[in-house]
């Protein structure tokens, strides 16, 4: 399973309630329209096939695949955390 961020700006209202109602079907969680959401490939294609008819060509959404390893630059350094801290 790989996880994914989902951003989206949807600038008709009726279209945003129902990709955002979508969208946190399937989320672990994130903000306001940018969540994080694990899902395997098929589970990928049938979230695109559901998103795609709710869309116009003036809405925007990205799709980001999250590394399982993190990619660290200048000082950052990994953070080690017990199964099942989160950290708010």
């Amino acid at each position: 399973m790989k996880h994914y961020i989902v951003a989206y700006d949807i600038l008709n209202d009726k279209r945003a309630v129902k990709v955002r109602k979508l969208v946190y079907s399937y989320a672990l969680g994130g903000q306001k329209s940018a969540l994080e959401v694990p899902m395997k490939k098929k589970e990928l294609k049938g979230f695109l096939a559901e998103l795609e008819p709710l869309l116009s060509d003036e809405d925007r959404v990205n799709i980001i695949e999250v590394e399982e390893e993190a990619m660290l630059f200048g000082r950052a350094d990994v953070l080690a955390f017990d199964k099942g801290v989160i950290i708010v």
